[in-house]
């Protein structure tokens, strides 16, 4: 075993003085590191990130102690060892900069002697999502304000992992008749089109909306109430016409309306007149007077539809529904290999980790994986071996987390069974007979 060197000794007293001191910390684990001593290193480095989860810096050098290579854009410049003075320190050639990204599959190969598989059956990979299925929970509203529009998007239904039933009715409801705008011309059908969207938090609504406008080829525009709703009065009717607008001078465009819950809740049970004019003027923009919405395709999406204005659904605005549930099997493994895609892990058997994840959320399913991350971090930690995610940290956390969705299914089986006019939850009420939730 390596002696500590007496600059080392001293960093680590100064680092016992202050423990939560990041840099003066990580100065440490590059010292240990340039020695030699990779486990302290990585030992130093997960302490700092305790400090700091967001710290680049720690991240990128506990992956170097460990082996892993950095991303391009975050790999550090190595820093020189200092020569011994009894020998001198050899020239080492440059290292040509790792590609972009990690090459799970060529590194198995190379290691397949040494380090167990990162899953237990490899098989054919199911199509794993290009963001987060959870886009409720995980979605991707962050930082686009209500005037901007993203240019049409690569992400299309395809990349949606199992929801096969989902993706039938977009099919045959929403998107064949848009694809066929000179059928639709023949048969006197306009192209523009409403859709609500409805279901349980942070199970994909947000992402199948972005999925749509990728098959439609259309520009995307996600708007929720903290870009329309303003404290003078006139402002916010006067916002949600420009949203519209903005809309139509992008066509073909999808226009996703976040929450429409709050952008078009009911007028009966509003008190402030303010709020009843805007919704107003979303019923009077959706309507399009004059065609003025051709090309537009409204998505909508809210977990609590028994909240929106009843006119909202009336033919020619938001006039079809569709139940977002939770994953299936198929999504559930997609889901899963994406948020793991990039994490240390091994011999993990994906098919047992879906049977136990049954009625979890795409949200619940990445706090899973973030949990089972932490387990294995801290343990390493405590020990000062560095070891991967098993699968006993991944079924650990999931025995710890209840499903999110739990709460709305109990509210929504009351409204289901009480105040289902016209049947618009009836396929809720057969999902619900289905699993015994009646």
């Amino acid at each position: 075993m390596s002696t500590e060197s007496p600059l080392i000794q001293s960093m680590r007293t100064a680092v016992a003085a202050a423990p939560t001191d990041v840099p003066l910390r990580l100065h440490l684990a590059e010292l240990l590191l340039g020695e030699g001593l990779s486990e302290a290193a990585v030992a130093e480095a997960a302490v700092a990130l305790q400090h700091a989860p967001g710290d680049m810096g720690a991240r990128t050098l506990m992956m170097r102690a460990m082996g892993l290579p950095a991303p391009a854009a975050e790999q550090p410049e190595p820093t020189p060892e200092k020569p011994r003075a009894q020998e001198p320190a050899p020239e080492v050639p440059a290292a040509p900069a790792p590609p972009t990204g990690f090459d799970w599959a060529a590194a198995e190969n190379e290691v397949a002697d040494a380090v167990p598989p990162r899953f237990v059956t490899p098989g054919p990979a199911s199509t794993a999502p290009e963001a987060p299925l959870a886009a409720d929970g995980g979605g991707d509203p962050g930082d686009a304000t209500a005037w901007e529009v993203d240019t049409p998007g690569t992400v299309t239904l395809a990349d949606v992992g199992g929801m096969e039933e989902i993706k039938e009715r977009l099919e045959a409801a929403f998107l064949a008749p848009m694809r066929n705008p000179e059928l639709g011309r023949l048969y006197g059908k306009s192209l523009r089109g409403g859709l609500l969207m409805y279901g349980p938090p942070g199970c994909g609504k947000t992402f199948i909306a972005r999925a749509v406008a990728g098959e439609l080829g259309a520009s995307f525009m996600s708007v929720s109430i903290n870009d329309v709703l303003d404290m003078w009065m006139g402002n916010s009717e006067r916002n949600m016409h420009e949203v519209f607008e903005t809309a139509r001078r992008q066509a073909p465009c999808v226009l996703f309306l976040d929450e429409v819950d709050a952008l078009g809740a009911k007028r009966s049970r509003m008190q402030h007149g303010g709020m009843r004019n805007t919704v107003n003027q979303l019923l009077t923009e959706l309507d399009g007077v004059g065609g003025a919405n051709e090309g537009v395709f409204v998505l909508a999406a809210t977990n609590v539809p028994w909240d929106v204005d009843i006119a909202l659904r009336r033919p020619g605005r938001l006039d079809r529904t569709l139940l977002v549930l939770p994953p299936d099997a198929p999504a559930r493994e997609a889901i899963l290999r994406y948020h793991l895609r990039d994490r240390p892990i091994e011999s993990v058997d994906l098919g047992k980790l879906v049977k136990v994840t049954e009625d979890l959320s795409g949200a619940d399913l990445a706090h899973l994986c973030e949990s089972a991350s932490e387990r294995a971090l801290l343990d390493s930690t405590r020990t000062g071996v560095v070891r991967m995610i098993n699968m006993k940290d991944l079924l650990g956390a999931a025995k710890e987390i209840r499903p999110s969705t739990d709460p709305w299914f109990a509210s929504a089986r009351n409204v289901a069974m009480f105040a289902n006019e016209g049947g618009m939850y009836d396929e809720l009420l057969a999902y619900l007979k289905r699993k015994r939730k009646l």
